[in-house]
């Protein structure tokens, strides 16, 4: 017999990944987090006032973080930051406050000091990079930034 006959094709089968802080299928509406008050209605996150009878639920960002979870991932570092170290954290507060106030589930979950830089995680990959192109945009300096798992995770590095 020919080898081909007994020649076995394995076909790798490509599994989805899944976002565990995604919402998967259409949820029972309205829903209100029992942490941050957001509140869930025509398929999206709002700050609007909860309507009476929503149904009590932890949202996606909030999840995050109680689980230490970060999508994002903002390392800034250089002589510049430390010597304007307040002023670039202002910047970036400010970015958060815009960011969050259009859309819940994008938020800083921590600003740590490391060794060599300062550390910013966050619940989304959007206000990883919308810090990281504020800071380039308003000190210049070297911006770069990595994907992660299929655009569910972010590296943003800024440095001057």
């Amino acid at each position: 017999m020919d080898k081909g006959q007994y020649e076995r094709r394995d076909r790798l089968v490509k599994e989805k990944r899944h976002d565990t802080y995604k919402e998967r299928g259409k949820c029972s509406e309205p829903r209100v987090c029992t942490e941050c008050n957001a509140f869930f209605s025509d398929g999206r996150w709002s700050w609007s006032e909860p309507l009476a009878g929503a149904k009590k639920v932890i949202c996606p960002a909030c999840q995050r973080i109680i689980d230490n979870y970060p999508a994002g991932y903002v390392e800034i570092k250089g002589p510049f930051f430390e010597g304007h170290r307040e002023e670039l954290l202002n910047l970036i507060r400010n970015e958060e406050k815009l960011e969050k106030g259009e859309h819940p589930m994008e938020r800083i979950m921590a600003i740590v000091d490391e060794d060599d830089h300062t550390l910013i995680t966050t619940t989304g990959v959007h206000i990883a990079r919308r810090i990281g192109d504020a800071l380039s945009k308003a000190y210049q300096g070297h911006l770069d930034f990595q994907y992660g798992d299929a655009e569910k995770s972010i590296r943003v590095y800024w440095n001057r």
